[in-house]
């Protein structure tokens, strides 16, 4: 499968009633796919998919499926704190027509190396789908090892992973072992010109819901090899990434769309609304993002 692009893990707008807000939803889509990026990943951690009702969650589901069509790539987070879960997820995003799963270890639980390789292989025998491995150790408590990653990179499913670690040392090192129908993706939103200079085809950030043409260009220009223009946008943009990256990420994904004019809500409890300095400080970074 292509996972090649930029795919970004959508926000979930919620309005002034803590609901979901559909057609804000479907503004933030149309503005993504017109701005170019080749995927849209629902639920994963930027869409607060911890935040949802199993009710909500389909609701959710069903309609990036189906507002968003054939026009891009659908992935679809399948996180959970069991193996059952996420293969109740899985199937019911592969019935909606979701073409990838997006999974990270079970959390909560911090499962063993054994344990989490029975957990994505398990998923991937009875769901049948291309996986996209997610690591990301600071949410989930625990690290799929480099090991483990290329004993599961054996698998006809596991087509990839979303390296979050932030060690790019560690992403080199998958990189370089040169694993064949396996791809290493970008998660690092600060470290993206890194990756792609490394050769990475692949890019799944959260910025990308508020900078979605900044994230095309700089994966239009490795791939045309123009890495002088590649490190102009990332210059440009990496003081604010670099802020959101630092706290309060996915507040600041939606301050970041709000100010692109489209209207998200706040993020959903525990998650509060950052206070007058950060946002402040963020639009600011922004602003200079856009100059």
């Amino acid at each position: 499968m292509n996972i090649d692009g930029v795919l970004v893990p959508v926000v979930t707008p919620f309005d002034t009633q803590n609901q979901i807000d559909f057609p804000a939803l479907g503004r933030l889509l149309d503005y993504l796919i017109e701005s170019g990026v080749h995927g849209i990943v629902a639920c994963g951690t930027t869409g607060e998919y911890y935040a949802l009702s199993p009710e909500e969650r389909r609701d959710l589901m069903a309609f990036i499926a189906s507002h968003v069509g054939q026009r891009a790539l659908l992935v679809a987070g399948v996180n959970d704190t069991h193996t059952a879960g996420s293969i109740n997820k899985a199937k019911e995003a592969k019935d909606m027509g979701y073409q990838a799963l997006m999974l990270a270890p079970p959390i909560y639980c911090l499962p063993r190396e054994s344990e989490i390789i029975q957990h994505y292989q398990t998923v991937s025998e009875v769901v049948d789908m291309p996986i996209i491995m997610y690591n990301f150790p600071a949410r989930s408590g625990v690290e799929i090892s480099i090991e483990a990653v290329l004993d599961l990179a054996k698998d006809k499913n596991i087509i990839g992973i979303k390296e979050s670690s932030g060690d790019f040392s560690r992403a080199l090192s998958l990189i370089n072992a040169r694993t064949s129908d396996f791809q290493v993706v970008c998660g690092s939103d600060d470290q993206a010109a890194d990756y792609f200079f490394w050769g990475v085809r692949s890019w799944i950030g959260g910025a990308a819901n508020y900078l979605p043409k900044e994230h095309v260009a700089m994966y239009d220009a490795a791939r045309s090899g123009n890495y002088d223009q590649l490190r102009s946008i990332m210059q440009r943009i990496l003081p604010v990434i670099k802020n959101q990256e630092a706290a309060d990420y996915n507040q600041k994904a939606k301050l970041g769309c709000i100010q692109r004019g489209l209207p998200v809500g706040e993020t959903r409890p525990p998650m509060l609304p950052i206070g007058d300095e950060e946002k402040d400080t963020f639009l600011a970074l922004l602003a200079q993002a856009d100059q």
